[in-house]
C-alpha cells in the first residue's frame, strides 16, 4: 500500500522524501492511507513539522519566534516564505517551505481550511506556553492540547473531509482531543529524563510539588520512592483518556484510517504498561520491545482486538499497583471503567480458539503485512513519539 512515487509531481515526491527523513514512525502508516486523504495528512505533518521547528528552535529571540508562531497560518498562503536561519536537525523543512506550501495550495478547499485553522490555533498555543510554565493540571491538558490534541482534531477533521469517515468523526472535539492527549502525555511521562537532560519540564508543578522541591530532584536516586509514586500519580491521569479513546476507535470504518489512529493508541498503552512503577523512568529510557511493537501492529487492525491488548496492558498495571502507593485507588478505578469498556463482546470473546481457516487466512495475512511491517517496524519503538506531531 506505500505510495508509487513514480506517479506523483515533483513537489509531492519531494514532500514524501521529507516525510520519511522527518519521521520514522509515521512515514509508513500516513502512505498507508487511502487516497486523496494520504496527501493532506503528508502536506498536515510537514507543515506541523515546520512548526514545531520553529518551537523548538532555542536559538530564535522570543521577540522573533512569538510573532513567526501566530504569522505561521498564513506563510501557507505566501509561495515565497521560507526560513534559512533555523539549528534544527529538521530545518530542512523551512529551509524548503516554498515546496511544501505550493503542495498545500494543491490541495483541495477542505482540506486547506482545516490544516490552516489548526496551524493558527497551535500557533497562539505554543506561543502562550513559551512565556509560561505548566503548573497546574488543568494547564497540563491545555498544553498537551496545543501541541497534540489539535493534531488529533485536525486529523479527524481531514478523515470526514475526505468522506472516508462520517461527519462526527470530525466534529466530535473532546474524543478526537483525548487520541492526542493519551500520546502526548504518554510521551512527557517516558521521556522526564531526556527532557531534564535537555532543559525542558512538561510534568505538571501541581502533581511534582507534592513528591519533591524542583522537578530535577526526582532523578537523585535518595527520592527514587517519591518519584515513582509522582510518576504513578501522571500514569492515572493518563489513563482517564482511554475510554474516549476506545469511543472513538469505534466509531471509525474505513481499515486504513483505524490502523493509523489504532497503532499510536495501543504502542502508547504498552509504553505506560512497561513505565507504570518503574524506577528506570528517572535513570534511562523505558522503551516497548521491537518484537512487542511489530506483534501490536499487526494485532491493532479492528476494535475487538484493540480492546483485548487495553484490556491486556490495564490488567498488567493493575497487577502492579502497589498497595502503598498513594494513587492506588484512583488507578483501581479507571482501570476498573476501562475494563468494563473492553471487556471482549460477541465471537471475539474466546480468543484463542479459532479455526483451521481462520488459520491459514491468518497465515496469509502475515505474508502479506511483513513488507509493510519490515518498512514500519525500524521505526516501531519510536511510534510512541507522537511528540513529532
Amino acid at each position: 500500500p506505500l505510495c508509487p512515487q513514480d506517479s506523483l509531481g515533483r513537489g509531492l515526491r519531494i514532500c514524501y522524501r521529507y516525510l520519511n527523513q522527518t519521521s520514522r514512525s509515521f512515514a509508513a502508516v500516513i502512505q498507508a492511507l487511502d487516497g486523496e486523504l494520504r496527501h493532506a495528512v503528508c502536506i498536515f505533518y510537514l507543515v506541523l513539522r515546520a512548526l514545531d521547528t520553529i518551537e523548538d528552535d532555542m536559538t530564535i529571540s522570543l521577540d522573533v519566534k512569538v510573532p513567526m508562531l501566530h504569522e505561521f497560518h498564513s506563510y501557507l498562503y505566501q509561495p515565497e516564505w521560507k526560513y534559512m536561519e533555523s539549528k534544527e536537525k529538521d530545518r530542512q523543512v523551512l529551509e524548503d517551505f516554498p515546496t511544501i506550501s505550493m503542495e498545500f495550495r494543491n490541495l483541495s478547499k477542505v482540506y486547506r481550511d482545516v490544516i490552516s485553522d489548526i496551524c493558527h490555533k497551535m500557533g497562539v498555543g505554543m506561543a502562550e506556553f513559551l512565556e509560561k510554565k505548566v503548573d497546574s493540571q488543568h494547564e497540563w491538558d491545555e498544553y498537551c492540547h496545543y501541541v497534540a490534541g489539535l493534531v488529533g482534531i485536525g486529523l479527524s477533521r481531514l478523515f470526514s473531509a475526505s468522506e472516508l469517515e462520517d461527519p462526527i468523526v470530525g466534529q466530535d472535539t473532546e474524543l478526537a482531543n483525548s487520541m492526542g492527549l493519551f500520546l502526548q502525555k504518554t510521551n512527557i511521562i517516558r521521556d522526564y529524563l531526556e527532557d531534564q537532560l535537555e532543559g525542558r519540564e512538561f510534568w505538571p508543578k501541581e502533581v511534582w510539588s507534592r513528591y519533591a522541591k524542583k522537578l530535577s530532584d526526582l532523578a537523585k536516586p535518595e527520592n527514587i520512592d517519591m518519584a515513582v509514586q509522582c510518576l504513578n500519580e501522571l500514569i492515572t491521569n493518563a489513563l482517564h483518556h482511554v475510554p474516549d479513546v476506545l469511543t472513538y476507535l469505534s466509531r471509525l470504518k474505513n481499515q486504513s484510517v483505524f490502523n493509523f489512529c489504532a497503532i499510536p493508541q495501543v504502542m502508547a498503552i504498552a509504553t505506560l504498561a512497561a513505565c507504570y512503577n518503574n524506577k528506570h523512568v528517572f535513570r534511562g529510557v523505558v522503551k516497548i520491545r521491537k518484537g512487542q511493537a511489530v506483534t501490536l501492529m499487526m494485532d491493532a487492525t479492528n476494535i475487538q482486538a484493540v480492546k483485548a491488548i487495553m484490556y491486556q496492558y490495564v490488567e498488567e498495571i493493575y497487577q502492579k499497583i502497589p498497595s502503598t502507593d498513594p494513587s492506588s485507588n484512583k488507578t483501581q478505578q479507571i482501570i476498573s471503567s476501562i475494563r468494563t469498556m473492553s471487556l471482549p463482546s460477541g465471537p471475539m470473546a474466546s480468543r484463542h480458539h479459532y479455526s483451521p481457516i481462520y488459520l491459514s487466512c491468518a497465515m496469509l495475512l502475515a505474508a502479506l503485512s511483513w513488507q509493510y511491517l519490515s518498512t514500519i517496524s525500524k521505526a516501531t519503538e519510536e511510534y510512541v513519539q507522537a511528540g513529532e506531531n
